[in-house]
């Protein structure tokens, strides 16, 4: 089993862009091995890593995610060369659908075929990086465009191979990141439950033919020390009422239905009915203290290592992670006594795999 690697967000807090960098550049130092950006309604994911880019020399730099069907899959390949050369080569391509209520209602595209255009995408997107000239036909896609004046084409630019992860939630979804990526983005996410998606992303490598050695899975939450436990949890519950109850229409919400799969079917539906009506406070007040200790790596230190421990024997190859902190000094400070755990983590006997890479029961 190879060594847990941790990860960082990257994006603007209170201190702005300046501070943000700060604090890439010093998790670099304290041997951090990735930073990632992420997109909703407000700023791209994709600006802010050229600017890492030029400031950092390691950090692995990924999309957490780029909106699939947001951007062309020619762009989106330009995209992706683009950063790959600026940064030598350390750009990881994150991509994942979204949901209907940011594509329809923010850019104003049909939410339609989510998992067929994702498949395309990152098969237009493999084909254009590799050099070839990209002449594609499919259910979403075809190119050049039939009937037009257009030929097919060859990237101008030199020819690279960019990982590409997929944020995927659905069986389906994750059976094709088994078939098609080179690592998974989760989100709610259970490590403890962790067959719930690995599973399918076994059977999609399987059905594929395909080798999941090296298939990278990244996952994590909160960092924050202490022994008050609920000074701890409490302030992470609106967070998941709101994942639950706001994040998807009343009758498509991915995230409620992946936390369904791992054995909290009722009390989602509970959260979801209260935040539907309003009542937020009640809807937060549902969620378990050990649903956010399960989701988090939070309290004393024997307790944060035994998290780290849990992740990796789920099968997580890389724990992205937010540092508490009042400041940034204190983020500093939680990160690096964090990377320390890590680090005494690793350096323990590894225990039988259960990675992506590991035989299915």
């Amino acid at each position: 089993m190879s060594a847990l690697r941790v990860a960082i967000g990257f994006g603007p807090g209170p201190g702005g862009w300046d501070e943000a960098l700060t604090f890439a550049r010093e998790a670099e130092r304290l041997g951090v091995d990735s930073a990632w950006t992420s997109e909703a309604w407000g700023f791209d994911a994709v600006t802010p890593l050229a600017l890492l880019a030029g400031r950092t020399e390691r950090l692995r730099l990924g999309t957490g995610i780029m909106q699939a069907g947001t951007r062309t899959p020619a762009l989106v390949a330009m995209t992706a060369l683009t950063l790959s050369s600026i940064s030598g080569g350390r750009f990881i391509l994150g991509l994942g659908s979204s949901g209907p209520q940011v594509i329809e209602g923010w850019h104003g595209i049909p939410f339609r075929q989510p998992l067929q255009r994702l498949r395309e995408i990152v098969e237009i997107v493999r084909l254009a990086c590799s050099g070839e000239r990209v002449a594609y036909s499919g259910t979403v896609y075809t190119l050049p465009l039939p009937g037009g004046e257009g030929r097919a084409l060859r990237t101008s630019a030199p020819p690279a191979r960019v990982p590409i992860f997929l944020a995927t939630l659905g069986p389906r979804a994750l059976e094709m990141t088994g078939e098609l990526a080179d690592g998974w983005i989760a989100s709610s996410f259970l490590p403890r439950h962790s067959s719930v998606f690995l599973e399918p992303i076994r059977r999609g490598a399987a059905r594929a033919g395909r080798s999941l050695e090296g298939f990278e899975v990244v996952a994590g939450g909160v960092v924050a020390f202490g022994d008050d436990i609920e000074r701890l949890v409490a302030p992470r519950k609106p967070g998941f009422a709101f994942e639950i109850g706001a994040m998807g229409s009343p009758t498509r919400n991915f995230y409620k239905d992946a936390y369904a799969r791992q054995g909290y079917g009722d009390l989602v539906e509970r959260v979801q009915a209260l935040w539907r009506e309003r009542r937020r406070d009640e809807a937060a007040a549902l969620i378990p203290d050990e649903f956010v200790l399960e989701a988090n790596l939070l309290g004393t230190d024997d307790m944060v290592r035994d998290r780290i421990r849990v992740y990796r024997d789920g099968g997580v190859t890389t724990l992205q992670v937010s540092p508490e902190g009042r400041s940034l000094a204190e983020r500093l400070e939680t990160l690096g006594r964090f990377m320390e755990l890590v680090r005494e983590v690793n350096a323990e006997p590894a225990p039988e795999s259960r990675g992506p890479e590991a035989a299915a029961p």
